[in-house]
C-alpha cells in the first residue's frame, strides 16, 4: 500500500510541476491572442477535459510507443516513457494542464490592464512585466489551477494504465492498486488503499487552502 503511494505523490508532484510550467506559458499566450489559431489551440489543451482516459492514453502510446519517430528517438537516447513510472508523469500532466491552463487565463484576463501600460512606461520588457507584474497578481488563479492539477493527477487511472502499464512497484500508483485490488476480490485492501487516497486528497486540498488563506492575509502588509 504504501509504495504505490509513494509512487503516486511522486508522480502527481512531478506532473503538477510539469503542468504548471506549461501552463503559465500556454494561458499567458492565449489570454493575449484571440483568432483562429488561437482558438483551435485552446480546443487541443482542453480535449483532456472532454476524451475518454483510455483514449487519450492509446494517443499516448502512438506518439511516445517505440515504433513512433519520436518514441524511438527517445529511446535511443536511453529515455524510454511506455511502461516507466515518468510515462504516468507524462500523463497525468497532459491530464491535468487543461485545468492549469483555464485558471491561470482568467486570472491573468482579471489583471488591470492599466498595471501593464505603467510598467511599459518605465520601459520594463513584456517579459519582465510578466514575471514582475502580471503573475504576481494572478497569484490566486495559479494556485487554484496548480491544486486542481495535483489532485487531477493524483487521482488519475485511465491514461496512465494505458501508456505506464500495471508493474508492482514501478508503474503501479495507488489507485491502479485499488483496481487491481478490487479486481482480484481483496475488497479489505481495496477499502484500506481507497481510504488512504481519500485521507491525503483531503489533507492535501487543507492545506492548500490554509496556505492561500496566509498568502492572501500576508499580501496587504507586504
Amino acid at each position: 500500500m504504501w509504495t504505490p503511494l509513494a509512487l503516486s505523490l511522486r508522480v502527481a508532484g512531478l506532473a503538477t510541476l510539469l503542468a504548471t510550467l506549461l501552463g503559465i506559458l500556454i494561458a499567458a499566450l492565449l489570454a493575449k491572442r484571440r483568432n483562429l489559431l488561437a482558438n483551435l489551440f485552446a480546443v487541443g489543451v482542453n480535449l483532456p477535459l472532454v476524451l475518454p482516459p483510455t483514449v487519450l492514453g492509446y494517443y499516448l502510446l502512438v506518439v511516445l510507443g517505440a515504433r513512433s519517430p519520436l518514441g524511438a528517438w527517445l529511446e535511443s537516447l536511453g529515455i524510454p516513457l511506455v511502461f516507466t513510472w515518468q510515462g504516468a508523469v507524462i500523463a497525468a500532466s497532459i491530464v491535468a494542464l487543461p485545468l492549469v491552463v483555464q485558471s491561470t487565463k482568467a486570472a491573468i484576463e482579471g489583471v488591470d490592464p492599466s498595471l501593464r501600460d505603467v510598467a511599459r512606461t518605465l520601459g520594463r520588457s513584456e517579459a519582465s512585466i510578466f514575471l514582475s507584474v502580471t503573475l504576481p497578481l494572478a497569484w490566486r488563479g495559479l494556485l487554484a489551477g496548480s491544486m486542481l492539477a495535483f489532485s487531477r493527477a493524483l487521482g488519475e487511472f485511465g491514461a496512465t494504465l494505458m501508456i505506464a502499464g500495471n508493474i508492482p512497484g514501478r508503474t503501479q500508483t495507488l489507485s491502479i492498486a485499488i483496481y487491481d485490488a478490487t479486481q482480484a476480490g481483496n475488497l479489505q485492501a481495496a477499502n484500506q488503499m481507497a481510504l488512504l487516497l481519500t485521507i491525503v486528497a483531503v489533507l492535501f486540498l487543507l492545506g492548500m487552502r490554509y496556505l492561500g488563506q496566509a498568502l492572501a492575509e500576508a499580501r496587504p502588509r507586504g
